[in-house]
């Protein structure tokens, strides 16, 4: 990923998190709540090659680090974030290109969210941190991951054309 594709991505980060702190997080949905900007992160994540990802989770960790409704410690979403990088950018290679299958990239998307929120939840435990109750945080997982299973396979086609606008010629070949 070049520098100026990094740039380029945090700023849509950033964009995709005021979207998501000014409006969807005020919607009210059955279950729980959605993650736009969780499900866009992690699409992003899963086109990217090994460094990209890596260079993304970090970026949009920095990002929920920074948010003013965050209650967690600066670093622990920066942290998680560039794991799920390293983790999505090892077995994407043994998965393929997803642009060819796009309901294995709804899927890959889907189970990274649940999988992200449930060893943020994990660090946090380790961290000694008061995140609620068991059940809360499983019905919140849950709902995550079903709202990201319901409205990925809208999102992440205009994510892949969002990325190819992004590629230099360089990056596309």
């Amino acid at each position: 990923m070049s520098w100026s594709r990094a740039g380029i991505s945090a700023l849509f980060l950033l964009f995709v998190f005021v979207i998501q702190e000014a409006a969807i997080s005020k919607i009210s949905l059955p279950i729980s709540g959605f993650s736009l900007y969780l499900a866009v992160l992690l699409g992003a994540m899963a086109l990217e090659d090994r460094s990209g990802a890596i260079v993304l989770g970090f970026i949009g960790g920095l990002i929920l680090d920074f948010s003013p409704t965050a209650d967690s410690p600066v670093g622990k979403w920066a942290f998680v974030l560039t794991a799920i990088g390293y983790v999505f950018s090892t077995n994407r290679e043994s998965i393929g290109d997803f642009t060819a299958r796009p309901i294995a990239f709804v899927f890959f998307t889907a189970i990274g969210s649940v999988l992200t929120l449930i060893i943020f939840l994990m660090i946090g435990l380790l961290l000694g941190e008061n995140s609620g109750s068991f059940s809360h945080n499983l019905v919140v997982v849950i709902g995550n991951g079903i709202w990201t299973l319901i409205f990925a396979p809208i999102l992440l086609p205009l994510l892949v054309k969002w990325r190819a606008l992004t590629l230099t010629s360089r990056e596309r070949q």
